[in-house]
């Protein structure tokens, strides 16, 4: 045993391998190599008379994957994403600043506690409780009505593109369960870069006569920046493959996650769900480039 310490002690760069051997198996066999098969398998043909997925070499997925309906499904699935993503943004500073820059310690902990707590508890508990919560028989709808605003929550859920029948079936509604349950993935990256930046280089802001305002456009925000493309990575990309909000919240409207849970359970079309698949890693392949170039990996 002392020969095998001294051994390993001398060679550092066999000592890394073998320490790096199991973890980086691992991830070529089970996470990389299922990831090639999924990629491979979006090519793959459905015979006509077997139904079955056979390995021939074919773009059918793909010219499937762009007809109208399926885009349609890739641009809601987008564009939901970028909103969850700007709205936690604008939510997550404000809060992230107070943690950062005013409050206590015992303060502090008491919001870094709020701010995890959600995560937790069950997701799906918290997304079914967000049904209840705004159905017409739930807490929004009594609130609204107590305060004399049915009205304008009837004329919200009749706007065509976010409305219908209740705030549990509409896209609204969706986006504010997306909103709540990715959150917390905002919040803690952008306080981690807000807690980088030193306290001088505001007080030198004051001092040369900045009012806040331009303190915070011009200092503090640039510095925070890199934090803020951080936390839109989880939140973009854990909304881009979620399929368990829209089948439990929203209406029979399609996203990519539950595209993908229809084509590869109930439809069987195992080539069209793996080239489903393949847009949000395209997606967030290129979103991590322009992420890598504007430092956000630095307040991961």
């Amino acid at each position: 045993m002392r020969r095998v310490v001294n051994f390993l002690y001398t060679h550092p760069n066999i000592t890394l391998i073998l320490l790096l051997l199991l973890p980086m198996a691992w991830l070529l066999i089970f996470y990389l190599g299922s990831l090639s098969a999924m990629v491979a398998q979006s090519f793959y043909r459905i015979d006509d008379f077997t139904f079955l997925a056979t390995p021939d070499f074919v773009f059918t997925a793909y010219q499937e994957l762009f007809s109208s309906a399926n885009v349609d499904i890739i641009l809601r699935t987008f564009g939901m994403a970028a909103a969850v993503t700007i709205a936690s943004a604008i939510i997550a500073f404000p809060l992230a600043y107070f943690m950062a820059r005013f409050a206590s310690g015992r303060v502090k902990g008491l919001l870094y506690l709020g701010v995890m707590l959600p995560l937790w508890s069950s997701y799906l508990v918290r997304v079914y409780s967000w049904k209840l919560i705004l159905a017409n028989e739930g807490i929004v709808t009594w609130s609204a009505g107590q305060l004399g605003l049915t009205g304008v929550l009837e004329w919200v859920l009749s706007i065509p593109a976010i409305g219908g029948p209740s705030l549990s079936f509409s896209y609204l509604g969706m986006f504010f369960v997306f909103v709540y349950i990715w959150l917390p993935y905002m919040i803690l990256p952008i306080n981690a870069a807000l807690e980088r930046v030193p306290k001088s280089l505001t007080e030198a802001s004051a001092d040369l006569g900045a009012h806040p305002g331009y303190t915070l456009r011009k200092v503090i925000l640039p510095l925070a920046f890199p934090g803020i493309v951080a936390g839109s990575i989880f939140t973009f990309s854990l909304t881009l493959g979620d399929y368990i909000i829209p089948a439990v919240i929203g209406n029979s409207s399609r996203f990519i996650g539950s595209a993908v849970q229809l084509y590869q359970g109930t439809a069987g079309n195992l080539p069209l769900a793996s080239a489903f698949t393949v847009v949000p890693i395209v997606i967030m392949g290129v979103y991590l480039l322009l992420a890598r170039r504007l430092g956000a990996f630095d307040a991961l």
